[in-house]
């Protein structure tokens, strides 16, 4: 399939920084059983692969800004157009040898994303969208799935842990959706269920206290398979709410109604 160029230099820096990341999920493994431990490897593994992320992306289109997980905000010369990068979102998977971590790569244009990439180098999936041309999955285009009664939806969540969130309104908005809908997923890495929303695997997603970097290739990848995508109030932003609800037009209004109130 022929991508735009500018799609062409996001899949390239995906692809570079996914073959550092698999190869370090290839040491998880020994790591496990050491004495130091992971976290300090993974920590690693994530810095190093944010920056060649940022080497690649600046070489390709010098002075855009740049917003990542590890490194923040890098100001560019071109205060129009900004890359905002997770290297390695799923952190705890990856920690423990879970093959459903991804890099994400949004690019923001003043306030819009035009153009989004997420690769899981575990299994090679690669998703791509780019403003008014579709979501695609290793080349095959993406659709949101069309069910539209909650009863027979799968529907991923967030769920807060130690030390972040309100686990007390995570506890209600899961009791609340429980008996309602055919299943919950919560798989740890939110790049990725919007991607499977985007691909039609899961019906809705919906979380709370994410970061732009979990979210912005991914709110683009839906709306580009056809979802609709809001923060919790229904018509907010959640680039700068953090907070995300999606599915199809309907399955969208409905996680709404029963969403919003428990946040009020």
């Amino acid at each position: 399939m022929l991508y735009s160029a500018l799609i062409n230099v996001m899949v390239k820096a995906a692809r570079r920084a996914g073959r550092s990341l698999k190869r370090d999920l290839g040491e998880i493994e020994h790591l496990q059983v050491s004495l130091k431990g992971p976290a300090n490897f993974v920590s690693l593994a994530d810095k190093r692969a944010e920056e060649m992320l940022y080497t690649d992306l600046e070489k390709a289109r010098p002075g855009y800004g740049f917003l990542g997980e590890e490194g923040g905000k890098r100001e560019g010369s071109d205060k129009s157009h900004t890359w905002i990068v997770d290297p390695l979102d799923g952190t705890t998977n990856f920690l423990h040898g879970i093959p459903q971590f991804a890099i994400s790569i949004g690019l923001l244009r003043e306030d819009t994303v035009i153009a989004g990439v997420i690769y899981n180098p575990a299994n090679d999936e690669l998703y791509i969208a780019e403003r008014g041309k579709g979501a695609f999955l290793n080349d095959q285009r993406l659709r949101v799935a069309g069910r539209r009664q909650l009863n027979e939806c799968v529907v991923a969540c967030g769920l807060p842990h130690i030390g972040r969130g309100n686990h007390q309104l995570a506890l209600q908005e899961m009791a609340a959706l429980q008996s309602k809908v055919a299943g919950f997923r919560r798989f740890g890495a939110a790049s990725l269920d919007l991607a499977f929303v985007a691909a039609g695997r899961f019906d809705g997603f919906w979380e709370r206290n994410l970061q732009p970097w979990d979210l912005a290739a991914g709110l683009l990848m839906v709306r580009e398979a056809g979802g609709t995508v809001s923060g919790i109030q229904g018509n907010d932003d959640p680039l700068q709410t953090g907070h995300v609800v999606c599915g199809n037009e309907t399955v969208h209004g409905e996680l709404i109604k029963i969403l919003k109130p428990l946040g009020q």
